[in-house]
């Protein structure tokens, strides 16, 4: 079956891994944060090697790549009982990432929403980015080369994901708002979801 999801889409800073990490903790919710499974990789491994040499100019790893770590890494969950598809929706963070990576999954995802955390202020994006590096050291966000290409990738590779998806999936959410005042709005956006997902997958789905 096709994973039912929710897209969580934004610039670098926008507050996706903050609250699909909030909306991961409610029962019948999965979050799926791709840059986390990235760095999780070994380095040892070819696969980690080939992440970080992309990751430390600031450029998207490969899109055949990145979308066959994903699905073994969700098929894992599956088979460890930790991801359970049939109750829970599938909050995405980090991917799709480009069209193609959007067309590669097209059999693998049921798109219910793209939620678009619209960030117009860049500075504010460069600053959570900085913040970022230091709480978590990510020394791949350090930098402010690192920083404006990551910006640069995204204009040009992610936004036109916006036209992909029919425009009934879409809805913004302005990110520069206060954290709880994003939260408000997204569980506005997705408690209808679930409802309906209960309602068509059956009581289990209410009650995993």
């Amino acid at each position: 079956m096709k994973y039912k999801s929710i897209i969580l889409f934004g610039a670098p800073g926008s507050g996706k891994g903050t609250q699909g990490t909030i909306i991961g903790d409610i029962p019948g919710f999965f979050h799926s944060a791709t840059g986390d499974i990235f760095r999780s990789l070994d380095l040892q491994s070819e696969i980690g090697r080939i992440f970080w040499q992309y990751a430390g100019q600031g450029k998207l790893v490969p899109d055949n790549i990145t979308i066959d770590v994903w699905k073994t890494y969700m098929r894992g969950l599956e088979m460890i009982n930790k991801f359970h598809p049939k109750t829970e929706i599938l909050v995405l963070d980090g991917i799709p990432r480009n069209v193609r990576q959007a067309e590669l999954l097209a059999e693998t995802l049921d798109v219910l929403k793209v939620i678009h955390l619209s960030c117009t202020d860049l500075n504010k994006m460069v600053e959570r980015l900085r913040r970022r590096a230091l709480r978590e050291n990510r020394f791949d966000d350090a930098k402010d080369e690192v920083i404006q290409k990551r910006l640069m990738v995204y204009d040009v590779e992610t936004k036109p994901l916006l036209d992909y998806y029919p425009p009934e999936k879409l809805v913004r959410v302005e990110a520069t708002q206060s954290q709880v005042r994003v939260l408000a709005e997204l569980l506005q956006i997705i408690a209808p979801l679930k409802e309906h997902f209960d309602l068509t997958m059956g009581p289990d789905a209410a009650h995993p």
